[in-house]
């Protein structure tokens, strides 16, 4: 039996097993420390994971806990951290789990850029360093595991154009951008794929605010719009996760919550495919939205494996018998880093029942 020493996270440990059980996730908003040297046993020859959350807000909780079941599916250990949106104590997690020696660090940047004074300190340490959901900037590590986020804002965008050009005839009206963080590689692909549909055409005017995945600046920057542009058509969000239930409230409390169809209806559209997102959908309310895999996310800890296994990863196809996103694509940055980009699907009230969505997935909602 192998023994980690650490200092803290224990209770995470144990709400997220918890909360990955339960109907509906305990959000856990900050790290819990304690103040005694505590020791993790795992089987002798088990993988001990480092996990760096960037916070556990949106779909970050749903994240963190299909990472943590695809690890004890195989008995891997998992000492999880949560920096709360705070981009240098991130990297201070980071060198704590570096000193525990765990055996691969896998985190979600905070920052894209920041991210990289840490992984080259695991590259130090001889300790593979992977990301999820977002890459790191400016520097190479093992791998990322994402979705498609280009991808997923032309979805939007072809979405949104169609329907303006159903409204008016023509490609024009007046659309309100609601960002993530775009110091995150994301946050830039989710606004570059959305402008790369949108921008070909002239007349129709984008006012990007920028909301750094906070709802409640994401509804506070609706009830402004709404105000100075009470003619908006519609709204494109970085993240229904985030955003999609602030939008809903703001917009009903301006009068202006009308269902698809209706006259004055505000076409929602949005990254995530979140429970929030894909239910608005299902209700009325929102249009479309840009289905993230994340039930499959987890799947790192298969890289993982089989580089500890000393099998290197290499660029092509990445096939899963049956998943929306299959086949991805795996090919190498410019940093050098390899990236295994899952594609997203567009959901509609077409198929927004298809129970392979991350909305409709069994526990993970």
């Amino acid at each position: 039996m192998k023994k980690i020493k650490i200092l803290a996270v224990l209770s995470i440990i144990a709400m997220l097993a918890i909360s990955a059980c339960a109907a509906e996730p305990e959000v856990i908003t900050e790290t819990v420390v304690e103040t005694q040297i505590v020791e993790v046993e795992a089987e002798d020859g088990a993988v001990t994971i480092g996990y760096a959350a960037p916070g556990l807000v949106g779909g970050q909780i749903n994240i963190q806990e299909t990472l943590y079941r695809y690890a004890q599916d195989k008995g891997w250990a998992v000492v999880v951290t949560n920096c709360n949106g705070d981009a240098q104590k991130q990297n201070d997690d980071i060198d704590y789990l570096i000193s525990l020696g765990v055996d691969a660090i896998v985190t979600v940047p905070q920052d894209s850029a920041g991210i990289c004074a840490a992984a080259e300190k695991a590259k130090a340490a001889d300790i593979p360093f992977y990301t999820i959901d977002r890459s790191p900037s400016g520097c190479a590590i093992n791998m990322t595991l994402l979705s498609d986020n280009f991808l997923a804002g032309q979805q939007s965008g072809e979405e949104l154009v169609a329907y303006l050009t159903e409204k008016y005839g023509a490609p024009e009206g007046k659309v309100l951008e609601i960002t993530g963080d775009l110091g995150q590689n994301v946050g830039q692909l989710r606004r570059d794929g959305f402008h790369d549909i949108v921008d070909k055409n002239e007349d129709i005017e984008v006012i990007q605010k920028v909301g750094n995945w906070d709802a409640a600046l994401g509804a506070e920057i609706l009830r402004e719009v709404l105000v100075s542009d009470p003619d908006l058509d519609a709204v494109y969000m970085h993240s229904d996760a985030v955003y999609m239930n602030g939008t809903l409230a703001e917009l009903e409390a301006a009068g202006k919550l009308f269902q698809r169809g209706e006259e004055g209806h505000v076409f929602l559209c949005a990254v995530d495919g979140s429970p929030a997102g894909v239910q608005a959908i299902k209700d009325g309310w929102a249009d479309q939205s840009s289905n993230q895999p994340i039930p499959d996310f987890g799947r790192i800890v298969d890289f993982v494996e089989q580089e500890l296994n000393g099998e290197p990863i290499t660029e092509g196809e990445y096939v899963v018998e049956g998943a929306l996103w299959s086949p991805a694509k795996i090919v190498t940055n410019a940093d050098g880093s390899l990236e295994a980009f899952l594609r997203t699907t567009s959901v509609t009230i077409e198929n927004a029942e298809d129970p392979a969505l991350w909305a409709n997935f069994g526990d993970i909602k």
